[in-house]
């Protein structure tokens, strides 16, 4: 066997090679973008503190001069006779920061003092009616204009005073705004400072921090998934990271346990690849041999040479797949309605149970119980069953416990499907193996076992378009196999008809 016979599963187990990626992050990470985040978000809420709060302050700048107004216009009234000297009036509209001041009492407009009254009013300020979105257009058109002019606010009045009017400068108001807004605008800069990096930090430890462990993690398994020394270590969070943490945990250790399962079948299919020459030149010997056995006139000769004859004509036919279920998937079967009655003898006597008295055969089969099947995949698969519950016996009994040792083979017909059981009565599945029960490597208990056997039984069965599964609730392990017949064309069956 040349180079030739390694070929194709060298290409089978050779993995595509991936592109390559470049490590790391580049640019801002994820502790950069959440910073970047973080400000003008702080900054935004600020902005719209400082919206209300801007408004707020006028109307309150705009009722102090109105509450002002009203202890003067009190002062003025209870004046003798309403007469007030003119420096005591320019005097009371200083301190108020006012240029007139006027009651309305009745239907009575009354002006109680006045200096030095503008030309014109530029605009009215009602402060008796005013609502929260007056409050906010009317202090930022304040604050964005330029110059002094004279506003007229109207208040509400006290004592018998319908409401009050006082005419003043715009421009110590503006003044005052500006003062506000400035330190408004430096302490939503310490708060938002502050808040940004309080947020930036609790951010960093509760969720940064964490997925940049669970990149490192992903990072290094990408480098060796073969090393355990990549798979994360869960922490003990209950939220969704520690959700994440423990998924990524049993997601790195099932796909390295496969990486393993994967090395061995390829290291499996390559030593057979070596050995397959030199054993089938083996076998094509001992068939010479056993040709010219057969020619021996006697009859225990005559009896047996056909049989042995079978058997290396079978393990020659293996050795010329090459193990094939570890490269590729089984050949077609070659299906034919075949009778199940030789098929299992054959199976007793190849497992060596024909003379062994210590396991009790038991044959319960519907009498010319034909199946649609290969027959060499059917007596494989057979053969797996019957020697598995043979080693599982002779296990139970080596461990001292007592009991009949039998094995059991049912198969009926219902319709179109052949049903057969392979039933012994050792121990039983363990619980823990059921899970993966028709995987390869993952159900071998024995020392020496291949874990092979159910695996390629389940896959020759699914060939032939049936199904293999444990019967659960019965003594010991029992397999039931399904086989559906092949649909027929009644066309085809016409034409033979007429034909014949």
């Amino acid at each position: 066997m040349a180079a030739t016979d390694l070929q194709p599963i060298q290409e089978a187990d050779q993995p595509d090679q991936p592109a390559m990626r470049p490590r790391g992050t580049r640019g801002l990470g994820l502790s950069g973008k959440l910073l970047l985040l973080t400000v003008p978000l702080v900054m935004i809420a600020a902005v719209l503190l400082y919206v209300p709060a801007i408004a707020n302050f006028w109307v309150n700048r705009l009722n102090d001069r109105v509450a002002a107004a009203n202890t003067a216009a009190l002062v003025l009234d209870a004046a003798p006779l309403g007469m007030v000297p003119d420096s005591l009036s320019r005097q009371i509209l200083k301190s108020i920061n006012a240029r007139a001041v006027a009651i309305k009492m009745g239907q009575q407009r009354r002006l109680l003092a006045s200096d030095n009254l503008p030309t014109a009013i530029e605009h009215d300020i009602d402060l008796r009616d005013m609502t929260a979105w007056e409050a906010i257009t009317g202090s930022f058109r304040m604050m964005l204009e330029t110059g002094n002019q004279a506003i007229r606010i109207v208040g509400p009045g006290v004592g018998n005073a319908q409401f009050i009017e006082i005419v003043t400068d715009e421009l110590p108001l503006r003044q005052s705004m500006y003062r506000f807004s400035r330190n408004v605008v430096v302490v939503a800069l310490i708060i938002a400072v502050l808040t940004a990096g309080l947020v930036y930090l609790a951010l960093h430890y509760l969720f940064v921090r964490p997925m940049r462990r669970l990149t490192a993690s992903l990072v290094g398994f990408h480098e060796n998934p073969e090393s355990s020394a990549g798979i994360i270590v869960p922490s003990q969070r209950s939220d969704e990271i520690g959700v994440a943490e423990r998924e990524l945990s049993d997601m790195q250790r099932d796909l390295m346990s496969m990486l393993h399962q994967k090395s061995r079948l390829a290291a499996l299919g390559l030593a057979v690849s070596k050995i397959n020459h030199d054993l089938r030149n083996l076998l094509a010997s001992a068939q010479l041999l056993s040709d010219q056995l057969a020619s021996v006139p006697d009859p225990r000769v005559q009896r047996f040479a056909p049989k042995l004859v079978r058997s290396l004509e079978r393990a020659i036919a293996f050795c010329q797949s090459t193990l094939s279920y570890g490269r590729a998937q089984e050949a077609a079967p070659d299906r034919r309605m075949i009778l199940i009655e030789p098929v299992v003898l054959e199976v007793r006597e190849t497992a060596g149970l024909a003379s062994d008295a210590s396991i009790a055969w038991v044959a319960a089969i519907e009498r010319g119980l034909a199946i649609d099947a290969d027959p060499d995949q059917l007596f494989r698969v057979l053969l797996n069953l019957v020697r598995n519950a043979a080693q599982a016996l002779e296990t139970h009994a080596s461990s001292g416990d007592g009991g009949v040792q039998q094995i059991r083979i049912t198969g009926k017909r219902e319709g179109a499907v052949a049903i057969l059981e392979v039933s012994d009565t050792g121990p039983g599945v363990p619980q823990k193996t059921r899970d993966h029960l028709f995987e390869a490597f993952q159900t071998s208990g024995r020392p020496g076992g291949s874990g092979l056997g159910l695996a390629i039984a389940a896959e020759l069965v699914r060939a032939h378009g049936g199904e293999i599964h444990l019967v659960e609730g019965t003594i010991g392990a029992t397999f039931r196999i399904v086989i559906p017949d092949r649909p027929v064309e009644l066309l085809s069956i016409r034409n033979e008809r007429q034909r014949a």
